[in-house]
C-alpha cells in the first residue's frame, strides 16, 4: 500500500486536479448520450486532462461503461468516487482502477480497502476523523466538503500529509488552495455544467503546461 501511496503522491506533483464525473443513469442504456461523452471525454484527454474519478453507482451496468473508459483512455489515471461500501470497493478492484475516493469517513471501509491492498483516500471535514485517518497510517486525505472544514483543521500541521480539497471548486480555485497547501483540488459541478454529462459544445478548453502541472484555465460551455 505504501508503494502506491508513494506512487500516487509523486503524480499529484505532476498532475493537480481532479475531474469528476457524475453520470446520469441515461448514459447506460442511451447510446447516442454515451457516445458523446466518449467523443468528449477524447477530446478533453487530447488537451490533457490525466486525473478522472467516476462517481460509483450500483446500476448494473457500471461495471460496463467504467471498463469501456479504462480501455478506450488507457493514459488516463482512473478513480472512483463517492465509494460508501464494500460492494463499491470490490466493482474498483474488478475494473482494476487506480484509486478511490470516499464521500466521508468511514473507519471499516478504509480498513477493508486496505486489507485488499486498494487505495481509498477518504473524505474528512473534522478533526477528530482526521486523526483517525493519520493513525491508520492514511497519507493521502481529501478535505471534503472543503467550505465546510472545522475551523481546528491546519493542514500545514501535517507536512507528512498530502492533502486534497474537494466540494464546489472550479479550476479556477487551484492556484488559491496550492498557496493554502494542498497538492490537488477536485473539480465536479462547477468544473463542467452538464445536461448529458459533459455538454456536446464546448469552447476556450486551454491547458497551459508548467514544469510540474497542467492549469485549466477556462472551460466554458455553450448550448
Amino acid at each position: 500500500m505504501n508503494i502506491k501511496e508513494d506512487s500516487f503522491s509523486d503524480l499529484l506533483l505532476k498532475e493537480s486536479f481532479f475531474l469528476l464525473v457524475k453520470p446520469e443513469d441515461n448514459i447506460y442504456s442511451n447510446t447516442s448520450i454515451r457516445n458523446s461523452f466518449f467523443e468528449e471525454l477524447g477530446i478533453l484527454v487530447k488537451l490533457g486532462l490525466k486525473n478522472i474519478e467516476i462517481s460509483w453507482s450500483n446500476n448494473e451496468k457500471w461495471l460496463d461503461f467504467v471498463s469501456e473508459i479504462k480501455l478506450n483512455f488507457p493514459q488516463i489515471n482512473l478513480g472512483s468516487a463517492s465509494i460508501v461500501n464494500k460492494q463499491s470497493i470490490e466493482d474498483s478492484l474488478k475494473i482494476g482502477l487506480n484509486f478511490s475516493m470516499m464521500k466521508f469517513w468511514d473507519k471499516d471501509l478504509f480498513n477493508y480497502s486496505k486489507s485488499k491492498n486498494y487505495l481509498l483516500i477518504p473524505g474528512i471535514k473534522n478533526l477528530k476523523d482526521l486523526k483517525e485517518a493519520i493513525n491508520l497510517n492514511c497519507k493521502i486525505i481529501k478535505i471534503y466538503p472543503i467550505k465546510s472544514k472545522a475551523s481546528s483543521i491546519d493542514i500545514l500541521n501535517f507536512e507528512s500529509i498530502d492533502f486534497i480539497a474537494a466540494g464546489g471548486l472550479s479550476i479556477n480555485d487551484l492556484k488559491t488552495y496550492q498557496s493554502l497547501g494542498y497538492k490537488a483540488i477536485v473539480i465536479g459541478d462547477k468544473g463542467i455544467i452538464k445536461k448529458n454529462l459533459i455538454q456536446k459544445y464546448m469552447n476556450g478548453l486551454k491547458i497551459i503546461k508548467s514544469k510540474i502541472n497542467f492549469y485549466l484555465t477556462k472551460l466554458l460551455i455553450m448550448d
